[in-house]
């Protein structure tokens, strides 16, 4: 990509860090509803929700990632993302913003084993004094589990 070229990216925190993704993906972002258990589902899926008469699987990023599994509460949000006509809600602790980002202002993730899989950073974007984990739907997709193309 071009170093003029802009990102757009919905940043969300997950505990104290600062994560987004790619606002082209993202289709809602709902306030945390009740959700229909399902059983013997993976512990990071939390069941699934009635999105206007389509039923989505809810995926609790929290867990997923390794962090600390906790109640929703009233800051937590439900953001549904589309990615190659597969559509999943995604549990956060809260969405903060629409970040545009240069380009030149997002590097490749650091090669490190740590409690967030690198799998699923896409990169670092540096907006003034934060970092932002831009986080790879592909692959989260993937990682969730029975909610991703064969």
């Amino acid at each position: 990509m071009a170093d003029g070229h802009i990102r757009e990216l919905v940043a969300f925190k997950i505990d104290a860090e600062e994560f987004a993704v790619d606002i082209a993906s993202v289709q809602e972002i709902n306030r945390a509803v009740e959700l229909t258990r399902i059983p013997n589902a993976p512990s990071h899926v939390q069941g699934v929700m009635n999105l206007r008469g389509k039923i989505i699987p809810v995926v609790d990023l929290r867990r997923l990632l390794g962090f600390q599994a906790r109640a929703a509460d009233k800051q937590s949000r439900i953001m549904v993302i589309e990615i190659g006509g597969l559509v999943a809600g995604f549990l956060v602790d809260s969405v903060s913003e629409v970040v545009r980002l240069p380009e030149s202002a997002v590097e490749a993730p650091p090669t490190f084993a740590g409690a967030l899989d690198a799998d699923y950073v896409g990169g670092v974007g540096k907006v003034d004094d934060r970092l932002l984990i831009l986080l790879n739907l592909q692959k989260m997709f993937l990682a969730a589990g029975g909610i991703a193309p064969d």
